[in-house]
C-alpha cells in the first residue's frame, strides 16, 4: 500500500485533513468521518484523505491499533453521488491525490493492524466497507443498516463482495436484491457485526478490546495480518466491480433511479 511519499507520511499528524480527523494516543489512531453535515457521504478525495491516514498507520510501528468512528447522527450513507460525478465542491486539505486508484474493498485488508469500527449512526451502502473491512465492530442496537441502491437503479456490487467475506451468501445476495433494512442483532448473528452496545458503553467495550490487542505483540499481529492479506488478495475482484458499477450507473435505469431519487418520486424502470 504504498499510494504517497514516506516524506509527506513523516509528517502526517500535522497534515490539513478536509473530510476526517486523525489523532494518535497510546498506541492507538483514531479515524474519525467528519462530515456530518453531508452524513458523512463518501467525497472522492475523502477516500484519498482515508488512505493516507491508513497507509500512516501501516508504516508506522507505534500504532497497534486502528479505530474508526464517526461525527453526527449518520455514520456514513454511502458514496457521495454528485461528487463521483465531477461536482466535488472546494475543500481545504493538504493531502495530495492518492498514487494509483484507492479501492476501500481492499484497503482495509492492506493496513495490517487490529481494526475496531464504533457505529453510532445509521449505516449505507458504501459506509459498509468500514464494518466489513474491521476486525470488531461495536455497534448501537439502535442505529439502522440499509443496502438502498437498487431501489436508485443501482447494485452494490463492491459491498456485496465485502459482505459475503463475513456473511452467508444467501443472506447478502437476499438483503442487495431486496435493498431492506437489517436489524442489528441480525447482523450479529449473520457475522457482520461482533459486538452490540449502547451509547454509555460503547466506547467501555472498545478499549476493552484495545486493552487486550495491547497485551499482545504488535509485531506478531502485523505480521499475521499481512500474511492474511497476502493469501486473500482479491484487487482484480473490486477492480471488476467498480467496473460493472459504472456500466450500471450509465444504464438508462441507473439514471433513472438516481433522477428519481433526486426529485424524491418512485422511478419507472425500463429493464434497459
Amino acid at each position: 500500500m504504498d499510494f504517497f511519499e514516506k516524506e509527506l507520511l513523516e509528517k502526517a499528524l500535522a497534515q490539513k485533513f478536509a473530510f476526517i480527523l486523525v489523532t494518535v494516543e497510546d498506541h492507538v489512531m483514531t479515524l474519525t468521518l467528519n462530515r456530518p453535515e453531508k452524513k458523512n457521504a463518501l467525497h472522492p478525495h475523502m477516500i484519498h484523505e482515508i488512505a493516507f491516514a491508513l497507509q500512516y498507520a501501516n508504516q508506522t510501528k507505534e500504532i497497534w491499533v486502528v479505530m474508526i468512528r464517526a461525527a453526527g447522527d449518520v455514520f456514513c450513507s454511502g458514496a457521495d453521488l454528485k461528487a463521483f460525478m465531477g461536482m466535488v465542491g472546494e475543500f481545504d486539505s493538504s493531502i495530495p491525490e492518492a498514487k494509483g486508484e484507492v479501492l476501500l474493498g481492499e484497503l482495509f485488508g492492506k493496513t495490517h493492524k487490529p481494526i475496531i469500527t464504533l457505529v453510532e449512526g445509521r449505516v449505507m451502502a458504501g459506509g459498509f466497507f468500514f464494518l466489513t473491512g474491521a476486525h470488531y465492530v461495536v455497534c448501537n442496537p439502535e442505529v439502522t443498516l440499509d443496502l438502498p441502491e437498487v431501489k436508485r437503479g443501482l447494485f452494490p456490487f463492491q459491498v456485496m463482495a465485502s459482505l459475503l467475506e463475513v456473511m452467508p451468501k444467501r443472506i447478502v445476495i437476499d438483503w442487495c436484491i431486496r435493498g431492506y433494512n437489517l436489524g442489528v442483532q441480525e447482523a450479529k448473528n449473520y457475522g457482520l457485526i461482533t459486538h452490540i452496545a449502547n451509547q454509555e458503553s460503547a466506547v467501555q467495550i472498545a478499549n476493552s478490546i484495545i486493552n487486550d490487542i495491547k497485551e499482545n505483540s504488535p509485531t506478531a499481529i502485523r505480521h499475521g495480518l499481512e500474511a492474511l492479506d497476502a493469501i486473500t488478495q482479491h484487487e482484480s475482484k473490486h477492480q471488476y466491480l467498480m467496473e460493472m458499477l459504472q456500466k450500471t450507473i450509465g444504464s438508462k435505469d441507473g439514471q433513472e433511479g438516481l433522477l428519481a431519487f433526486r426529485q424524491k418520486r418512485k422511478p419507472e424502470w425500463t429493464g434497459e
